[in-house]
């Protein structure tokens, strides 16, 4: 076989990643949503090589665009879409050094003109040649600059700054590695240790996270297919910080518990495991087709729970009038703390969201207190890192609401060594513990 050949499938994975990585910048669609595009009649062989080129495209793309506005003689935007998605590829398989610099030079071209770019092969050889030759240079001039070396834009890095003035570099830098692969062991269907017995007898390296029961970390992410038991229910996918929602809530039997913004279902789930004693368990989201994800993830966890298709804002249009013991409220939010795993944020999202996600966040937090009962708890919970939609959404509302009162994080049952305490609730930050950032503040009914 020819080495052109050989070449044949890793120019097609390149090729679609360019378009996973177009359907982000120009449709804003997620990266989830536009490798499910492109991948939907992709050879099984190419999907892993098209998802690592997507993802460190869209991971380095602000990087990228920084060395695109040195090397080119005009602006960066006015190259297009698809010509600077190839360039944000190749530059980060030159980054990746896993393929040889010329092989990825001659790849670039080759897929400029699968994707009918052929107009625009010289400007792409030419580009990523002189990055080459200069590369040395401007990796380390680039380099100086923390917001550009860890790839975010400028609004985003500054907002982190001003409400992290301390730890803002150390945020960018977790933001910008691979995450790892964290595990919920099904407790009421297996131990940790049996499970862990699994994993080694499997191949597959992890170990238990110190203060989280049933949190397993791998050694190396793996398909799920390949984790024993997954099919059957006896472990989850879901990160280590996700995962602390158990305590702020402190489940007992006999309570009946919302989950106010459910899908996809994984915190649903955890209640079920924590607590199968419960009363009654509530599951609602707005989104009737991300409801049956959450109904997905009940059957296979075999755990169970009332799925309402509803807006938790809208409660006189679905609640019976019956009070919870425990809400949670997940609320929708910037996502930052969960940029890892998504790095498309840094590009789909706009400071002007954060004021608009913490206004729908204190509506929400209004319309569930209504269903609480006297005595019970609301858990507000978000993954982001803004102290305007986690701090100031908690204050403001701790200060108007007469009956409500602030649960300390120290009296929450079992919380771990993790996070830091902002007066209302705790904010874990990425890469804290291996953890994603989240953030949890408790507030009780008097």
């Amino acid at each position: 076989m020819s080495a052109d050949a050989k070449r044949k499938p890793a120019a097609s994975a390149r090729a679609l990643a360019v378009r996973a990585v177009v359907h982000v910048i120009e449709q804003d669609l997620s990266l989830d949503a536009a490798l499910e595009l492109v991948l939907a009649n992709a050879a099984a062989a190419a999907r892993s090589a098209v998802r690592s080129l997507s993802y460190g495209a869209i991971r380095g793309y602000f990087r990228y665009e920084s060395v695109l506005s040195r090397l080119l003689s005009q602006t960066v935007e006015s190259i297009g879409g698809s010509p600077r998605a190839l360039l944000s590829v190749a530059l980060f398989e030159l980054e990746d050094a896993r393929t040889p610099e010329y092989a990825v030079v001659d790849a670039a071209v080759t897929t400029a003109r699968a994707l009918g770019l052929s107009k625009l092969t010289g400007l792409i050889n030419a580009v990523l040649r002189r990055y080459l030759r200069e590369r040395a240079t401007l990796d380390a001039e680039l380099g100086r600059n923390p917001i550009v070396r860890h790839g975010f834009p400028d609004w985003m890095a500054q907002r982190l700054r001003t409400d992290w003035p301390i730890r803002w570099t150390q945020i960018l830098a977790a933001c910008d590695r691979q995450a790892p692969m964290w595990l919920r062991i099904n407790r009421r269907l297996v131990s940790d240790e049996h499970y862990l017995e699994q994993l080694r007898a499997a191949g597959i390296g992890a170990r238990l996270a110190d203060g989280v029961p049933n949190a397993v970390v791998l050694d190396a992410p793996s398909d799920v297919e390949e984790l024993p038991g997954f099919a059957d229910g006896l472990v989850s996918v879901q990160d280590l910080a996700a995962q602390c929602v158990a305590f702020p809530l402190d489940l007992a039997a006999g309570l009946r518990v919302l989950d106010a913004c459910a899908a996809p279902g994984g915190k649903t789930a955890l209640i079920a495991e924590r607590q199968p004693d419960l009363k009654e368990l509530v599951a609602i989201d707005l989104d009737a087709n991300r409801l049956q994800r959450v109904a997905d993830n009940l059957r296979r966890t075999r755990a169970d729970a009332h799925l309402i298709a509803a807006d938790a804002g809208l409660p006189a249009l679905w609640w019976d009038g019956n009070p919870f013991d425990r809400i949670l409220l997940d609320t929708p939010c910037s996502a930052l703390g969960v940029i890892r795993r998504h790095p498309d944020i840094r590009i789909r999202r706009r400071s002007f969201d954060i004021e608009k996600f913490a206004k729908t966040q204190a509506a929400l937090l209004r319309a569930c207190w209504g269903m609480l009962a006297p005595g019970g708890r609301l858990v507000y919970s978000t993954c982001t890192l803004t102290r305007r939609e986690n701090h100031d959404v908690i204050a403001v509302f701790a200060g108007e609401t007469a009956d409500a009162e602030i649960v300390p994080p120290s009296s929450w049952p079992g919380w771990p060594a993790l996070g830091e305490s902002d007066g209302f609730g705790m904010q874990i930050v990425p890469g804290e513990a291996a953890a994603d950032g989240f953030y949890y503040a408790a507030v009780s009914k008097k």
